[in-house]
Formats: structure tokens, sequence, C-alpha cells
């Protein structure tokens, strides 16, 4: 049976541009003192790019903890109170240099559960028109296009290690074929 652990004391312990820590003092059901480091994030969003021939746009960037090149959906943090559709219009225009007519709600991610409270809101865009990317200062990425059935397969396949990715793609792809 679970326990449901009431918060005794909170220390924030680092104030990042990106992320705080917390350090938490914690008391389970039991009456067990333990302690809890939870990484506090403003959460993100992530965007299935679909065109009219069932092409999606991914990019591809250097992701410094893991120090490789990384294939994804366009994506972006939110701000603190942010609309999450609001934050996905605009990465996929930073990123892919892309606006949509409609964008689709698919769910929402919790990547880490255990110490992290980012949770990434997914999109379904179409209606697609392209103009020039709007990338942050200090944003390096190549935009890739591909048949989002072969991106499907690259999911299943662990070929895209991103987690956001793998799911937005596999949900979009199983919605768009009714299974």
């Amino acid at each position: 049976m679970y326990s449901i652990e009431k918060t005794v004391n909170s220390k924030k312990v680092y104030d990042g541009k990106v992320v705080q820590l917390y350090c938490d003092d914690v008391e389970l059901d039991n009456g067990y003192k333990t302690f809890r480091e939870v990484v506090r994030h403003p959460g993100g969003v992530c965007v299935v790019a679909l065109d009219e021939q069932e092409n999606i746009y991914l990019v591809q960037q250097f992701r410094y903890p893991y120090k490789e090149v990384l294939t994804e959906l366009p994506a972006g943090k939110l701000e603190y109170g942010e609309d999450p559709e609001t934050c996905g219009r605009r990465e996929l225009k930073e990123e892919a240099g892309a606006e949509a007519e409609s964008f689709e709600y698919l769910g929402v991610l919790y990547p880490t559960v255990a110490y992290n409270t980012e949770k990434i809101h997914m999109y379904l865009a179409r209606g697609l028109s392209f103009s020039q990317q709007h990338l942050d200062d200090g944003e390096f990425l190549d935009v890739k296009k591909m048949p989002l059935k072969e991106a499907f397969e690259m999911a299943m396949d662990n070929k895209l290690p991103d987690s956001k990715t793998q799911l937005a793609i596999i949900k979009a792809y199983l919605k768009l074929h009714g299974i």
C-alpha cells in the first residue's frame, strides 16, 4: 500500500536559470522521517508538426548532458504560468520556422517522476505554413523532414531516445491511424 508523504520542511538549495533544487524533510504515514530532493522545473511542450503528405519536422541538436546530437521534436520550456499551447506555437515558429492552423492536445508526459516536477505537454500541429526560424541566441539546430511512419518505426526501434519525442510520435501515429 502506498504512503502519502507529508512535507515537514522545504529548503531551496539551488536557484538556477532553468531549475531550482529543494531538499524537503518528509514524514511518512507510519511516522518515519526521511528527505526528498526535488528539482522544480516549469515544464515544457513538444510539437508533432504534420504536413499534408504525413511528414513531420524534427530538430537535431547537441545535448550537453549526453555529449551527443539528438533528434527530437520541436520543443521548449514553459515560462511559469504560461499557456502550453502558446509556448508550443512559439517554439514551433522559433525552431522549425512553422506556424499551424490547428493545435490538437495529445496529453502530458511526466518524464522523471521520482525527483523532478517537469511536465511536458504534447501537441499535434496541422495546416502548416513555413517562414524563417527565429532561434534563441546560442541555439543551434538543424530541421529534418521525415515521414511520420518512418519516425514511428524509429521510435519503436529505440532510435529516438528522447522520451517526449518517442511518446508524442507514437501517440500521433496511433491517433491518425485509428489504432
